[in-house]
């Protein structure tokens, strides 16, 4: 597919990386002169130095022959042009734009998103994916994720093995002799920073971080089996009620009934104005780094903090006061901390800082951009290790290979593995003798670099 990518900040970046090494033909557009020569010099992709708005840029870039636009600027009002003047001038038919401004995506406005008005197909939010994101966290508890596919009937987890882990050095194919009731697929590892495919007689060891998927009730079971035992956080504190927390707030208020939320927000005016729209959350204005602020939002009470301001160093910082600030430390093991880390080389302190999750803004909203990419009956998709691989669902048509064929005699590549099947409204596990059909829901782990055999395997024509 050739693409355009409007906006060459980290976001950007990555979305060019990613594609271009997944085989599409990739141009990147940005002002900064600086930005580009970066992309030049590390990607294999045409780039443009100037204003995407420009119709005469746009034609430098090839818009004529684009499949697909993806605006990512850091201007609201500018990726929302870009769509336009790339449908109007040069009929784009996919547009997809970041919109940050919770103004433009209140549901009262929708209706201005259409071809007569603004032509934009895909909206992304990151402030609201990343809330969505922190919500599936907090509703697996002992997960490092939670995803779901196939209406909400399979799950995908990220699930840290730790010395406590039952299943650890077991191998594969005894997994389920020993542990009955664990129905579930272990698609696959991190391990030491790179993604490896576990083949039967392979084990799990120690800081491996699985992948795994199963029936979306089995859920608990599943995590259960890993030796993950925490409960669902009740009493949560969120420090920071700028979008993220705000939305995150509002979430929970509308699915957890028993949960009690608190916010710290320093600002008076923003503080007052989330107090205004949420209902059953209490808004504390203050400083989430003052000790008396984290003395009266009963800091030793709470399960889960969630740290979620604008600033990275903040972040860790109330990582750090949580720790110090507990006055019982035995409790501090049963204390989740999260926290919102746009700086990557960060991640090197979670560790020494002991913070359990951070979150990285970057690669949600990637990998809310990369399923909208992949053509016709690919329905989601979930990015791991910055696009190497995928975790994707896809419907077998009429037209597919793969139609009455034995899992074992299908030939698919060692990289692409089967996770989970949604028949009707039953998930399926499958064995070495499962045969597919006309209108399954395949859930399954690819490589990037396979992602056109996956196409063709499908026999995927539309866009």
């Amino acid at each position: 597919m050739n693409i355009i990518v409007c906006g060459a900040g980290r976001v950007g970046f990555t979305i060019a990386k990613i594609l271009s090494e997944q085989g599409h033909s990739i141009t990147v557009i940005d002002q900064s002169s600086d930005d580009i020569q970066k992309i030049d010099d590390a990607l294999d992709v045409k780039a443009v130095v100037g204003k995407a708005t420009y119709p005469s840029i746009l034609e430098k870039a090839n818009a004529a022959e684009a499949d697909m636009i993806i605006a990512v600027t850091r201007n609201d009002e500018i990726n929302m042009l870009i769509c336009q003047i790339a449908f109007s001038i040069f009929n784009v038919q996919k547009k997809i734009a970041r919109i940050r401004s919770q103004d433009y995506l209140n549901p009262k406005f929708t209706k201005v998103y259409n071809k007569e008005n603004l032509p934009i197909d895909v909206i992304i939010s990151p402030e609201i994916e990343i809330a969505k994101s922190l919500q599936r966290k907090l509703e697996a508890p002992g997960a490092l994720d939670n995803v779901l596919f196939a209406n909400n009937k399979i799950r995908l987890l990220e699930i840290l093995i730790n010395k406590n882990c039952p299943l650890i050095k077991i191998k594969l194919k005894d997994l389920t002799k020993k542990f009955p009731n664990l129905i579930a697929n272990i698609m696959g590892v991190i391990r030491n920073d790179k993604f490896v495919i576990l083949k039967k007689n392979d084990v799990m060891i120690e800081n491996d971080k699985a992948y795994v998927v199963m029936n979306d009730s089995q859920m608990h079971d599943t995590l259960k089996s890993f030796g993950h035992n925490e409960k669902i956080s009740n009493k949560i504190l969120i420090i920071g009620g700028g979008n993220i927390g705000f939305n995150l707030a509002k979430n929970l208020e509308e699915t957890f009934d028993a949960v009690r939320v608190k916010i710290i927000e320093k600002n008076k005016e923003r503080a007052e104005f989330i107090a205004s729209e949420l209902n059953n959350t209490i808004i504390i204005n203050g400083d989430g780094l003052d000790e008396e602020v984290l003395s009266e939002a009963n800091l030793d009470e709470v399960e889960t903090v969630l740290a979620l301001t604008n600033d990275d160093e903040d972040n860790l910082m109330v990582s750090v006061l949580v720790e110090k600030f507990t006055k019982d430390k035995n409790d501090l093991n049963n204390k989740r901390t999260m926290a919102l880390i746009n700086k990557p080389n960060y991640s090197l302190l979670q560790s020494s800082l002991k913070i359990d999750d951070l979150i990285d803004p970057r690669m949600n909203t990637v990998s809310s951009i990369l399923k909208h990419v992949h053509k016709g009956t690919i329905e989601n998709a979930y990015t791991i290790l910055n696009g190497e691989y995928e975790i994707i669902e896809a419907e077998i048509i009429e037209t597919s290979e793969l139609i009455n064929k034995e899992l074992k005699n299908s030939n698919l590549p060692d990289e692409i593995r089967i996770g989970a099947i949604l028949r009707g409204n039953e998930v399926i596990i499958p064995g070495s003798k499962f045969i597919f059909k006309k209108e399954d829901t395949v859930v399954f782990l690819a490589k990037k670099n396979l992602l056109k055999v996956v196409e063709d395997m499908f026999r995927i024509s539309s866009i």
